[in-house]
């Protein structure tokens, strides 16, 4: 690991490569998808969603952070083909990849307060559950993203958590149709987790830093991103039974088209960066597609 850390880089520039934004699609879509569900239920409070919002972004920036953190000191991200990490690159020190992880930490535990209050005690469990999934992804002694657990915990988090969460907050309860519209959502998290783990196999490999798709191989993992986004669009479908306008997100199919193409075609190492950028779109198309069939 780069131990000299390069404050030329500047700490504005840091925060923002240090907080990926540009996955941030993972976090918006089921928040979107949650908020048309509840919409079409009959109630939608703005000042509820611009909480969730800050709760959200909160614990998934500063997981970032953590995960920078975290790989940075087990040397995981020493030879990353990837996006630059700030503690494995030497852009930043751990211990200030760490702070800014729990600052960002620490403004969702504050919005998770003020809805506990005005909401439901509840979310004060939520927002522990969180906090701790967040950070044993990739830190304490046994973190269970190096043992094939991230895509179920991407599933969860990114999908049933987020999209019922964000459901229960406006309406006080979670209807069938919100655990519906998760499923989706979460199968394309996992397709996004899947690219940047596909990229990653000679590395985590090294590293110790056993994922699914190091488990499955080069090959088993390139069909497993194709059966992802495919589930994600037939489970969609599935919906359209009770909500015909679900069937929008087959406008999102186009989008899907770039990265399987590269994934299938056996792009490899940077080649895949694109991939990863193609399934953020594919998750952002879908989601808005989704929310406003749930909403029409």
């Amino acid at each position: 690991m780069t131990a000299t850390v390069r404050p030329a880089a500047g700490a504005v520039r840091n925060w923002l490569v240090g907080a990926r934004l540009k996955t941030l699609p993972v976090t918006l879509a089921p928040l979107v998808v949650g908020w048309a569900t509840a919409s079409s239920l009959g109630h939608f409070s703005w000042w509820r969603a611009a909480l969730t919002l800050v709760f959200a972004l909160g614990f998934v920036l500063g997981t970032n952070f953590f995960n920078d953190y975290s790989d940075g000191v087990r040397g995981a991200d020493d030879h990353r083909v990837g996006p630059v990490r700030l503690v494995g690159s030497g852009r930043a020190s751990p211990r200030q990849v760490l702070r800014s992880g729990l600052a960002l930490y620490g403004v969702a535990v504050l919005s998770a307060v003020v809805l506990a209050v005005t909401v439901s005690w509840w979310l004060l469990a939520l927002a522990a559950v969180c906090a701790l999934g967040g950070w044993y992804y990739t830190g304490g002694s046994r973190p269970y993203g190096y043992r094939s657990l991230g895509d179920v915990s991407i599933f969860l988090y990114h999908g049933v958590i987020a999209v019922c969460a964000t459901v229960h907050i406006q309406l006080g309860r979670v209807p069938w149709i919100a655990l519906a519209a998760s499923v989706p959502i979460g199968l394309l998290a996992c397709a996004l987790l899947t690219t940047n783990n596909l990229r990653d196999i000679p590395t985590d490999t090294v590293a110790g830093k056993i994922t699914v798709a190091v488990r499955l191989g080069d090959r088993r993992t390139r069909v497993y991103y194709t059966l992802t986004v495919t589930v994600a669009f037939v489970s969609a479908l599935l919906l359209a039974a009770a909500r015909p306008w679900a069937l929008l997100v087959l406008g999102a199919l186009p989008a899907a088209v770039l990265p399987l193409r590269r994934v299938l075609g056996g792009a490899r190492g940077s080649e895949l960066v694109p991939a990863l950028e193609h399934t953020c779109v594919l998750l952002l198309v879908f989601g808005a597609l989704l929310a406003i069939g749930l909403a029409l």
